[in-house]
């Protein structure tokens, strides 16, 4: 795997550039959109409101149901190797309507709560440190065994499979698997194909990873775009930004994924309220997800909620795609 950590701030920090698109009436001819493959209008706009790191912490698990059951989230993935997985894993079995895909976890960046492979670090030692853990970080020059890779990434599929959660589509924690490179790619490709699973990548992202438009070729599915909020954005701004963005959508299908949790104390001892994505943020996002405000702006918008589970059908040819009537709200 390759990367750094000043390259993906840069990634982080262009997120936020195609949100100021106005939403454009009139969108010019050309191959069939995703929005017109799901069956939709090409001007339509479509969104998923993605929570991820479920399954982290019992706190983040708790402001993930919180945000499904009260808030405007419709979609989400979970961390198979932390130690609250069992937790959540048991929500998604008891509604298994909800539209959850897999958190493909291959770091935990915190060095006072660490977790290792499914396998166990002896089946996959080039995938863990000294300790039997996975890295805190990816350094540039780190080399991984690709078939350990996709091995435990096999062994995560399968054992979200085993506690009764079955996936609608497959991200990773950090992007790792997304933005270390075509090879490491490849691999969440091929198994993905295999699973006839979708992959979370926005077009947006093709500047910063050209390989990944390559290897996704031209009838893989990509969104439009996939963002999250700025890691500039002051607290007072923070719903007036889920605001202004909801309804300064272009047409297509955007993804906003956010970072839910509450401010008490078992977050704030995995990280404290002053880092990205730490307790205060965390607590932002879900009071965000919940607010009258951003269901408003949902309204107001004309945007139309649709899900992962909509998304992958188009990989099963399964019909009735824009029928999926849990998709909207």
């Amino acid at each position: 795997m390759s990367g750094s950590s000043h390259s993906r701030r840069d990634f982080l920090a262009s997120l936020a550039a195609s949100v100021v698109l106005p939403h454009v009436v009139g969108v010019r001819a050309g191959p069939p959109t995703l929005a017109e493959r799901l069956g939709y209008a090409r001007d339509t706009r479509l969104l998923i409101l993605h929570a991820d790191d479920l399954g982290l912490l019992h706190s983040v698990n708790v402001a993930g149901m919180t945000a499904f059951q009260t808030g405007v989230i419709n979609s989400g993935s979970i961390m198979v190797p932390c130690p609250w997985f069992p937790e959540f894993a048991d929500f998604a079995k008891s509604n298994p309507a909800l539209d959850l895909g897999l958190h493909l976890t291959l770091t935990c960046e915190r060095p006072s709560y660490r977790w290792g492979p499914v396998l166990g670090p002896s089946a996959v030692p080039s995938l863990v440190d000294a300790d039997g853990f996975f890295p805190v970080a990816w350094p540039v020059d780190r080399q991984v065994n690709l078939g350990e890779l996709e091995a435990e990434i096999r062994a995560q599929i399968a054992r979200a499979r085993h506690f009764g959660v079955e996936p609608t589509h497959l991200d990773s924690h950090e992007h790792y698997l997304q933005q270390s490179g075509r090879p490491v790619f490849d691999v969440l490709l091929r198994v993905a194909g295999e699973m006839r699973l979708p992959v979370r990548v926005g077009r947006n992202w093709f500047l910063h990873y050209p390989y990944l438009e390559t290897a996704l070729g031209p009838n893989g599915i990509a969104l439009d775009r996939t963002i999250t909020i700025p890691t500039e954005t002051t607290p007072d701004q923070w719903i007036p930004w889920y605001q202004y963005t909801i309804r300064a959508l272009p047409a297509g299908v955007t993804e906003i994924f956010v970072h839910v949790g509450y401010d008490d104390g078992e977050l704030r001892a995995y990280a404290p309220a002053r880092l990205n994505y730490g307790a205060t943020w965390r607590q932002r996002d879900l009071d965000a997800m919940t607010s009258a405000e951003v269901h408003d702006a949902l309204t107001a918008g004309n945007v139309k909620l649709i899900t992962w589970r909509e998304i992958g059908r188009l990989l099963r040819n399964e019909p009735g795609a824009s029928r999926d009537t849990t998709a909207h709200r």
